[in-house]
Parts: C-alpha cells; sequence; structure tokens
C-alpha cells in the first residue's frame, strides 16, 4: 500500500511499467502460443482414468451374438425406407412392438427462418419413433437412450438393424435397473430437439410437436450412434456439442475402455493415436489432432445428435463407424458387443456422471488436457491486454511521461501530456459506441427481417439474401461516419483516441474472457489473432499498414482462415473458390443453428466481438 500510496514511489513504478511495457507483451504473446502449442506434447498432458467408481472396471461379460441378426434388421429397413420415400414409421412401430418393448411416436413440424439450401428444406415435417425397455429392477426413475438418425439415401442403415438387435438381446436379460429409450429420429438435429424439448416438457426453439405420450426416467446418459457399414474399421467418437459443451470425460474413457478391451480401433476426430509419443511426427500428430477438436468446439455446432443432449445435463456422445482401407475389420458382432458392455457399465451408475472433468482438450484418446493445464495459455494473451490498458491509464494520468516513450508496437507515441490539459469529456465516447452497437444488432437482426424485401428487389433466393446482406452490412461498418466525436470538447487531442482504445481493450478482454470460461476454443481462437493487432493499432504511425492487419483479423477473415486450415489438417486441401464457397455456407449454417438449436456464436460475434473491432477500428482513424 505504501508504494501505491508514495506519489514518488508511483511515479518510479509508471515509468518502469512503460518502459518494459513493449517486452512484457512480446513476451506474453510468446508464452501463450508456445504454452498452448505445448499442450500436444505427451509429458506436459495427463493420461486418462476412471473418476466414477461404478464404472472402473470393464470386468463385464458381453453376450451378444445378434450380428447376423442386425443386418438382416438394416436390410428389411433400407427396403421400407425406400418404398416409404422416408422413414418407415409403420414398420419400425411393428418391430419395435415385436421385441417387447413399449412403442410411442412423436410428429413435429418446424419452419426455418430461411430456406437451408443444402439440404434443400424449409418447412420440415418429420416423425420421431422410440421405445421403452422397461426395467425389471428397478422403479422407471432413471434411463439410458440409444439414438439414431434416420438419414436420407443408404445412410445409417446399419445403425438402425444395430440399434433393433441390442433391443432384443437387451429384452431377455433381467438385469437393467434402468430404462432404455431406443430412438430413431428423423431429420437429424431437427428431430432430436422435437424430442428432447417435448421429453422435458419444454419449448425453447419454437418447435411444434405433437407431445410425448410415453415418458421413462429422467436421462442419465445417451449415446448416438451412425453406422453405414456392415463391417468397419474403427469407431469414431464425436464429443464436442452446442456451443461447446463437452461430456464428462468418463463416457469418453468409458468408451476407449471397452474399445480397447474387445481390440476394437477407436479414433478420434478420425485419427489414430500413435505409440512413438517421443517422435516429430508423433508430436505433430497430436498436435493435429488437438487443433482439429479447437477447430470444431469454436465453432459452437454440434458435432452429432449427442450435442443437444448436453444442453439438458444429460452426457451423451456420438459413435461413427469408420470403414477405410485398413485391413482389419470388425463386424456387427464386435460393435454390438462394445455397446453392450457400455450400457451394462452405465446400468450400475448410482448418481450421474460428476466427478470427472466437464472442461478439457483430447490430443488422444488415451490423454487429455484439463481446464487447469490450458487456461494459462489463454490468460497469457489476455495479459497483453491488461498491460497495454495500463499502460494507457497510466499516460492519461497526471503524471509525467518520459517524451520519448513509444508504445507497445514500438513506434513513438503521443507528446507527454501536459498536467494542465484537461482531460476530454466522457461523451466523445458515446457516438461511436452507439454507432458501433448499432451496426453489430443490424448485423444481427436486418439480414432474417430484410430478406423478403431483398428477393423483392434483387434476383436472388433466400438463402443467398440473408447472406449477401449479412456480408454487405458487415463491410459497411467500415464506411460508417464513425468520427463524430470530433465535434465534442477534447476529442482532438491524442487523449481522446487513448481514452476509446483504453476502453476498446478492457471490453475486448473482458470480452474474451466471458467467452472462454464458455468456450475455451472459440475465445483462444480470437484472443490469438485479434489481440496482437488490437494493442498496436493507434492513428499514428503505418496507418494502411495497420488498416490491412485490422482487415486481416476481423471475425469474418478468421473464420474463411480457420475454414482452409482446417481443411488441410483433415489432409482434403480446398481451393479458393471452393474455400469461399464453404465460407458462405458456414455464415447460413451458424444463422440456422442459432435460430434452430439456440447457438450463441452468431449472437457473440454480431452484438460484442464485430462492434469492438469497429471501436478500434475508429481509433485507427481518429482526426
Amino acid at each position: 500500500m505504501g508504494l501505491l500510496s508514495d506519489p514518488y514511489r508511483r511515479r518510479a513504478l509508471s515509468r518502469l511499467i512503460l518502459r518494459l511495457n513493449t517486452p512484457l507483451c512480446i513476451i506474453s504473446f510468446l508464452v501463450g502460443l508456445g504454452w498452448f502449442l505445448g499442450l500436444a506434447f505427451q509429458p506436459f498432458t495427463l493420461r486418462i482414468y476412471m473418476s466414477e467408481n461404478a464404472m472402473g472396471s470393464t470386468m463385464v461379460e458381453e453376450h451378444f451374438v445378434y450380428g447376423e441378426r442386425a443386418l438382416s434388421y438394416a436390410r428389411e429397413f433400407a427396403g421400407h425406407k425406400k418404398k416409404a420415400g422416408g422413414m418407415p414409421v409403420a414398420w419400425l412401430e411393428k418391430t419395435m412392438w415385436t421385441l417387447g418393448l413399449e412403442v410411442y411416436k412423436q410428429t413435429f413440424s418446424r419452419t426455418l427462418p430461411f430456406p437451408d439450401e443444402m439440404r434443400e428444406r424449409y418447412m420440415v415435417k418429420g416423425t420421431n419413433v422410440y421405445g421403452i425397455l422397461r426395467a425389471p429392477r428397478g422403479a422407471s426413475t432413471e434411463s439410458l437412450v440409444l439414438s439414431v438418425p434416420c438419414s436420407e439415401g443408404q445412410h445409417n442403415n446399419q445403425a438402425v438393424g444395430l440399434m433393433l438387435a441390442l433391443a432384443s438381446h437387451f429384452r431377455g436379460q433381467i438385469y437393467w435397473a434402468k430404462d432404455i429409450i431406443f430412438l430413431v429420429n428423423e431429420h437429424d438435429l431437427i428431430g432430436m430437439e422435437a424430442w428432447l424439448e417435448a421429453y422435458h416438457d419444454v419449448n425453447v426453439t419454437e418447435v411444434h410437436s405433437s407431445g410425448m405420450l410415453g415418458r421413462a426416467g429422467a436421462i442419465q446418459a445417451a449415446i448416438s450412434l451412425e453406422l453405414s457399414s456392415d463391417v468397419i474399421t474403427s469407431f469414431d467418437v464425436a464429443v464436442e456439442g452446442l456451443n461447446g459443451q463437452l461430456p464428462n470425460l468418463d463416457l469418453v474413457n468409458l468408451f476407449y475402455a471397452f474399445c480397447q478391451k474387445n481390440g476394437l480401433l477407436c479414433t478420434i476426430q478420425g485419427k489414430l493415436q500413435r505409440s512413438d509419443w517421443d517422435s516429430l511426427p508423433a508430436y505433430l500428430h497430436s498436435l493435429q489432432t488437438l487443433l482439429l477438436m479447437v477447430l470444431k468446439q469454436g465453432s459452437g455446432r454440434p458435432q452429432g445428435d449427442h450435442g443437444l443432449f448436453l444442453r439438458y445435463h444429460v452426457e451423451a456422445i456420438t459413435l461413427r463407424g469408420i470403414n477405410s482401407f485398413r485391413q482389419y475389420k470388425f463386424d456387427m458382432g464386435m460393435m454390438g458387443a462394445t455397446l453392450e458392455g457400455m450400457f451394462r457399465k452405465l446400468n450400475n451408475l448410482l448418481e450421474r456422471l460428476h466427478q470427472s472433468y466437464f472442461f478439457y482438450l483430447l490430443p488422444s484418446l488415451s490423454r487429455f488436457v484439463s481446464i487447469g493445464v490450458y487456461m494459462p495459455a489463454f490468460g497469457a494473451l489476455v495479459l497483453i491486454l491488461v498491460l497495454k490498458a495500463l499502460d494507457l491509464w497510466m499516460k492519461l494520468s497526471r503524471y509525467d511521461v518520459e517524451p520519448n516513450h513509444g508504445l507497445c508496437d514500438g513506434d513513438p507515441g503521443p507528446a507527454p501530456v501536459a498536467v494542465e490539459e484537461p482531460k476530454p469529456s466522457l461523451l466523445m465516447l458515446v457516438p461511436p459506441l452507439l454507432i458501433c452497437h448499432a451496426t453489430g444488432l443490424a448485423l444481427y437482426l436486418v439480414p432474417i427481417l430484410g430478406q423478403d424485401v431483398a428477393t423483392r428487389h434483387f434476383p436472388v433466393s433466400e438463402s443467398e439474401a440473408v447472406v449477401l446482406t449479412a456480408i454487405a452490412i458487415y463491410v459497411a461498418g467500415l464506411a460508417l461516419p464513425h468520427n463524430t466525436h470530433r465535434v465534442l470538447s477534447g476529442a482532438s487531442s491524442d487523449r481522446g483516441w487513448m481514452t476509446l482504445k483504453l476502453l476498446a481493450l478492457l471490453y475486448l478482454a473482458m470480452q474474451l474472457g466471458c467467452m472462454a470460461l464458455i468456450n475455451f476454443s472459440l475465445g483462444f481462437l480470437l484472443a490469438v489473432t485479434m489481440v496482437p493487432v488490437a494493442v498496436v493499432v493507434q492513428p499514428t504511425g503505418p496507418k494502411y499498414l495497420y488498416a490491412l492487419l485490422l482487415i486481416l483479423v476481423t471475425p469474418a477473415a478468421t473464420l474463411l482462415l480457420g475454414i482452409f486450415l482446417y481443411q488441410e489438417l483433415v489432409e482434403y486441401p480446398i481451393s479458393v473458390l471452393e474455400g469461399w464457397q464453404r465460407f458462405l455456407q458456414a455464415i447460413a449454417e451458424g444463422l440456422l443453428d442459432h435460430h434452430l438449436y439456440g447457438s450463441m456464436v452468431f449472437p457473440f460475434v454480431a452484438l460484442f466481438v464485430y462492434p469492438c473491432w469497429l471501436l478500434l477500428w475508429n481509433v485507427l482513424f481518429w482526426k
């Protein structure tokens, strides 16, 4: 306290911080980036372990021998689906009833905010069919879910067949203490959202459904199955849910443990783990897997039907059967035995999964990075904003500063501020703040509300109108007259832009910090791109270079860069034209995800990140 109360020591401290600000910013950025890259190195990660005692051992004996029956069900389902031109509701009801399940169906409909041209749908109508296997040794207070999406064409027919074979096998066992729900949902995520809302008796996305006639107990865990081949070479697990939510790590560990027990190859992000962890290729392999998870989680999109269960505090994963060129093949019997073992261990749960991690990153299925290990990488990046804000605050104070001291980017700073110079009025910050946030609000509202006007005056479809309107508003924000603050008193001095930049830096730090607590990957991706440029931007110096850097780190440019990076990581590079098409498609899907499922990535970018970026653009062109 004496250091801060003594004016001479306080002045010395401020001079020290001002002198070391640039080196500290550079060191902090290198530390944050290096820390993140080190997360893929195996000695810095933790080996997975089971935290839940009820699932701590795989010592259960699987008896599933209905592999051929699963193939028979799959062929029957495919034939009836082709004949009906969609999901064969009547055949599913009859088959489930024959297996001894309580069978129910749920009809639903949803009008999209604009047509989904990728899937060619606007007014979505469908039916979910589910059967409940009542627990012979329980009171129907808890349940488990095995769901299969009914996809178009020949996709997922084998998954339905395996689910029905498992239902037939489970029906003959007497050790079940939880109800088991076998669900076939139509229209993928829309059908799953309709079923979950009806099951929990809520309506958060305006889906119209016939309600729920039959319920089981509170859902403890769920597994979504996607399978389109009679044999597979590996099982791939998807964990990323809506808004970057992740299931409890114990559920992923359970899947990995039973794959290891049965000798079934398992992958994450489509990549097998390597055993030679101390080699450079193995590190790069783990880094690719880690980056793929960061990109998928940062998108905020659910990577399977399981992603919507997480909103209701139901731990869930999606398992996908992969049939590639590898030599070893696994049949339906092996897959069914693995799923049987998982359900038998979940059946032993005495309470919801809660003891293991909910925030983690996975460079492989056998190693994980906990929140306490990866958060320092983000903290080092946000520290840059705090250091620069402290630097600006000290320059705005009434204490003298060194005349030749530069800003964090190394350029000469403004002239020393005289003690007698009055501080600018805070009113000068109101016009740019209002205009920037009004532009963000227009970006959020106008594309959907104005699609009818756009289609009447331009030869475009509704989907194209929404995307192009969003891009037009985004670009128009660069040309808006933000410099209305010039008419106010005190705005012509260096104090004006320094005050605005101080506010923008603190605003950006608050946004990124809040987002990182919910979706670390999105917060880190925005921080690693925006923070360095946000710190160096100023109205003096190479203005056109700063403008180019600001445009390159805008959220839209980050999205475009992320698309090309993702394609390189999955070893499927695309051309510039294909990248642009995927960019437009990603914008449309981001809008649909927000309005259909409640994804918060688009409103977060439109209402907070983009206005903050416009404040920095305003600082650059301050006059």
